[in-house]
């Protein structure tokens, strides 16, 4: 059995496992997986485990000691994040200081990475079990094929926003997507203690949106957000509450309900939001290369 953590997480690596290896997550979806703490229940879970595949950059700390503390003899916990990014391209940023030593470790969001997370499921799978390995290696393939269009379709439809690709988010998840595909963040309403910013900090935000005059700020679908909508409400920009990091759109076993669903309906928002048309994004093929077995808890 394999466990695994944030469900984008369970998604990349129920898509490699196919029909060979069963899939569980631990962490419900619409959880803030920065404050998350596995309950007791997750202890018998995770030493059933062979493999447990994290996110890793610091995001699952609790997780990862419950893996180790109940851990059968030869399991392994691997670190998609981790094992991703070296430790040079780490980016520290507003809500992730480098003073307090946690990277920001939305990588996720980026298909560039999800690619390698996808690469590295499928290697740490194929030492699990050999013999899958070929059922493993076709749907990285599929998997890489896919996600790889999805970042055309993004190149694509991102150059119809009229004006600059600024993102204004309630949490900070889009870091390093926007370093590769040429965005900027301006902030995130959620600082690093997952606290509402001071009235001083919200004053700057407004001052920002104004000057880059941007035209939409992103909420969350999960997580409401006062602040947002007063910084849209007085700075003149549409607040955009349905952005999703990693809650999965629909429920388990629908279409989209998927790694390559979550971003295209992310990118799809976000372009949208700021005056771009998504035609590219909209053609894309999000279907499963294989049907999605893991279990999700809600």
């Amino acid at each position: 059995m394999v466990v695994t953590t944030v469900s984008p997480i369970t998604s990349i690596v129920s898509t490699i496992a196919g029909d060979k290896v069963d899939v569980v997550g631990i962490v419900p979806e619409g959880t803030n997986s920065h404050t998350f703490e596995p309950p007791p229940s997750a202890a018998k879970v995770l030493s059933k485990a062979d493999l447990v595949f994290i996110n890793g950059l610091k995001l699952e700390d609790p997780t990862a000691d419950l893996a180790k503390a109940n851990a059968k003899d030869g399991s392994r916990i691997v670190e998609l994040g981790t094992l991703s990014i070296p430790q040079s391209q780490w980016i520290y940023d507003f809500s992730f200081p480098r003073e307090e030593g946690k990277p920001n470790p939305h990588l996720w969001t980026d298909p560039l990475f999800a690619i390698k997370y996808a690469a590295e499921a499928r290697d740490a799978l194929t030492q699990l079990d050999p013999a899958g390995g070929p059922t493993f290696a076709a749907s990285y393939t599929a998997f890489e094929k896919k996600a790889s269009a999805l970042s055309d379709a993004l190149k694509t439809d991102q150059a119809t926003i009229p004006g600059n690709k600024v993102l204004l988010t309630y949490h900070d998840a889009y870091a390093y997507f926007a370093r590769d595909y040429g965005w900027t963040v301006l902030g995130a309403v959620q600082p690093k203690d997952f606290e509402d910013p001071t009235p001083k900090e919200v004053a700057a935000l407004i001052q920002q949106v104004r000057t880059e005059k941007v035209p939409t700020i992103f909420g969350s679908e999960v997580f409401p957000s006062k602040i947002l909508e007063q910084i849209g409400r007085e700075s003149g920009a549409r607040y955009e509450d349905t952005l999703r990091d990693d809650d999965l759109p629909g429920k388990p076993g629908e279409a989209g309900h998927s790694w390559l669903g979550l971003m295209r309906y992310d990118y799809t928002t976000m372009v949208k939001g700021l005056g771009g048309t998504t035609t590219a994004l909209d053609a894309v093929d999000i279907s499963d290369a294989a049907p999605d077995r893991a279990e999700y808890p809600q």
